[in-house]
């Protein structure tokens, strides 16, 4: 079978039209069409992304074979498209989820400042808390579906996309070590005068207008190194994904997975 033939006749299986396949893969009707008269061939972005919506390997829409046997590879097969939009999701919902936290710290502040008056810190608290419950609940129910198969499954990419992607990477750890310094010390500064205040080697009543300070170091500290760490773990998981996989934890989740399905 030719390539043009095993597209179509996928594509018959999958009840989808030339312009329903097309849209998928962001391209025209007609180029659809050429692919399946052996008039032309997709690139390789677009060949990953037809594995993908048919779930069928590389090797079986390239081989010219004389039966249809799908010779599946272990994996699922990612696009530029793909990685891309994962990033910038992954970038936006650990913005979202370390301003939350964030804010949960610094929703302490009113007390340490208006602990005489409780009305007013307690009003404060609530309104800060609120809004930072409500970060983390935005962040959370920005979990988009499509992106949890890079996290559930084996990931195959493009061998030279896949050299970008690590470029990228690094580049963003040079500017996030700065950033992680930063965020350590700014834990450390607030929270020294805390433990030092604990272990009575400071006077309580020598640091305590300090304190509101020291509070705001640590929501500070806190938001920046959760964000560098999600936004890391996100690039880890397309980058050593292989490691990533092999995790005792992944595959017994995996397992399970399979189980349910079955069921």
């Amino acid at each position: 079978m030719t390539f043009g033939e095993k597209l179509f006749k996928l594509r018959k299986e999958k009840g989808l039209s030339q312009e329903a396949l097309a849209e998928k893969l962001n391209t025209s009707r007609q180029a659809v069409s050429k692919w399946e008269n052996n008039q032309g061939f997709p690139e390789t972005e677009k060949l990953l992304m037809i594995g993908n919506i048919f779930e069928v390997s590389i090797d079986y829409l390239l081989k010219h074979t004389t039966e249809a046997t799908y010779q599946e590879e272990k994996g699922y097969y990612v696009s530029q498209e793909m990685v891309e939009g994962y990033l910038a999701h992954e970038h936006k919902q650990a913005k979202y989820i370390s301003a939350g936290i964030g804010l949960l710290i610094l929703s302490t502040i009113p007390y340490l400042i208006f602990k005489e008056s409780p009305t007013i810190y307690i009003l404060f608290t609530i309104i800060i808390a609120m809004l930072g419950i409500g970060a983390i609940v935005t962040g959370g129910m920005m979990e988009d579906k499509k992106y949890k198969v890079l996290k559930n499954e084996q990931l195959i990419f493009d061998q030279h996309y896949l050299k970008g992607i690590q470029e990228g990477y690094n580049n963003l750890r040079k500017k996030y070590m700065v950033l992680a310094i930063v965020g350590a010390c700014s834990l450390v500064a607030g929270g020294l005068p805390f433990l030092l205040s604990k272990k009575q080697l400071i006077e309580a009543t020598v640091i305590s207008n300090y304190y509101p300070g020291c509070v705001f170091f640590i929501a500070v500290g806190a938001y920046i190194l959760i964000r560098i760490i999600s936004v890391q773990e996100a690039y880890e998981i397309l980058i050593r994904n292989e490691e990533y996989t092999n995790r005792l934890g992944f595959k017994l989740l995996r397992r399970v997975r399979k189980k349910v399905d079955e069921l």
